[in-house]
Formats: structure tokens, C-alpha cells, sequence
């Protein structure tokens, strides 16, 4: 296990410890409290700092899709998947397009046409939901994002991966990964603990039915400046766990 302080690390040292795999691999980056909260008044971005920011944005750097819950879009407002020039031209030296995918996940497809993350996107987003879904509501993200039945997260993936997104960043919501932990669909969780308590009343980073444990083995630790703690854990016995 790798530890050190993040202030110690250029942007090309951070991006070797967060590296991208050979194979099709599922990072999951989430923010939480001290005492288990993924949100205060209501938003991750209560417990989030400029040094998770700066991971953060490395994340989506190095991704080839970003997986999110129709919930999480809605409620933390996501804006369009962009990113700054450097990134870009970083992306384009490693033979990527200049943006990730946005890929959604929506079993009710009750998302607004007209949210800047979809109708303002770069690139033309991904929708993954189910046979059952709302044919109006299908007409209606027609314009703005592709729309793909799919009958499980499962398939969901390989569908991405069969599109060339092999490399996917999770950004939640809980139930989001309460559900692909289900399935033992998590490679690695990128955890950053916030130097707060947050009290009672939220949930934690995963919600839904319990599921059998799934062993994790921690890549490694840095400690910041703002008292935040990075976290990287990887799927027990693969690569990134050296």
C-alpha cells in the first residue's frame, strides 16, 4: 500500500497512482464524511474540497464513459461533461476523444430533455434503461441522447464496452452502486474521507438490498492539506492491487 501527501504529487504523479487498466474495469469515486454521510443538506458537494476536486477532475480525465444514476444527475444539477484544454490535449496525446461519454441510468427515463448535461453536452450522451420505460419519455430524450433497453446493469456494461467505453468512472448515486456492488460489478472505489461529522439524517454511500461482502484491497492513501484522506481500493487480487 502505497501513502503519502497529495501536495507532494505533480499532475503526472497523481495520474500513475490512479492508472487505467488493460481490461474493461469499473472505478467508483464517492465522497463521505467522517461518520458515513454522502451528502449535506442534501448534496455531496457540502464534504468536497479543492484536493478531492483535484482527483476528482483527474477521474473524468483518464475515463472513457461516466456512469451516473438519473437521480444524481437531477439533484446535484450535473452541468455538461467538459473539460478545459489541457485535459483535452492530454486525452488526444493517448489516442482518446477529447471528451468522455455521458451514460445514464434510468430504469423511468424521468429526465428533463432540456438539463444542460444532456442537452448541452459534448458529446451526445448514453441512456440505459429497461423494456418497460415510458415510450413518451423516450420520443422526448430522442433529439439530446441515445436511449439503449438494456435488462440489467450487466448488460449495461458490456454494451458500453462493446462501444469502446471500456475505461467507466461511477459517480453514484448510492443506489447506483448499491446495485453494481450487487452484481459484483465494482473494480475499484476511489473513497475520499472529509474532515467533517456530519451528523444523522443522511445515507450512506450505497443503498439498497445487502449483498454478500465483496474483499477489496487498498492501492493507497494520501493525506492533503485540508485534512481530507484519498483513498484507492481495487477488486481483491487483480492488477492494481500491487
Amino acid at each position: 500500500m502505497i501513502t503519502g501527501r497529495l501536495a507532494a504529487l505533480d499532475d503526472d504523479d497523481l495520474a500513475r497512482l490512479y492508472p487505467r487498466a488493460d481490461s474493461p474495469w469499473l472505478r467508483v469515486n464517492f465522497v463521505s464524511s467522517l461518520d458515513g454521510a454522502v451528502t449535506v443538506d442534501g448534496l455531496s458537494t457540502g464534504l468536497s474540497g479543492d484536493d478531492d476536486k483535484r482527483v476528482f477532475r483527474l477521474l473524468r480525465r483518464l475515463c472513457d464513459g461516466l456512469l451516473v444514476g438519473a437521480g444524481t444527475l437531477r439533484d446535484e444539477r450535473y452541468r455538461p461533461l467538459t473539460l478545459d484544454a489541457a485535459r483535452r490535449a492530454w486525452r488526444g496525446e493517448q489516442g482518446l476523444p477529447a471528451y468522455p461519454r455521458l451514460v445514464v441510468v434510468s430504469a423511468t427515463l424521468r429526465l428533463d430533455p432540456a438539463a444542460p448535461a444532456l442537452a448541452d453536452a459534448p458529446v451526445r450522451p448514453l441512456i440505459l434503461t429497461g423494456p418497460a420505460a415510458d415510450p413518451a419519455a423516450r420520443r422526448a430524450l430522442a433529439p439530446v441522447a441515445d436511449v439503449a433497453d438494456v435488462p440489467g446493469l450487466a448488460a449495461g456494461l458490456r454494451l458500453l464496452h462493446g462501444r469502446g467505453l471500456t475505461q467507466l468512472l461511477c459517480e453514484g448515486g448510492p443506489r447506483l452502486l448499491g446495485s453494481l456492488g450487487a452484481e459484483d460489478l465494482v473494480d475499484e472505489l476511489c473513497l475520499t474521507l472529509s474532515p467533517l461529522l456530519a451528523g444523522a439524517g443522511s445515507g450512506r454511500i450505497t443503498a439498497g438490498p445487502p449483498h454478500l461482502p465483496r474483499p477489496m484491497t487498498t492501492a493507497h492513501v494520501l493525506t492533503t492539506d485540508e485534512g481530507f484522506l484519498l483513498t484507492r481500493h481495487v477488486r481483491k487480487g487483480t492488477f492494481s492491487s500491487l
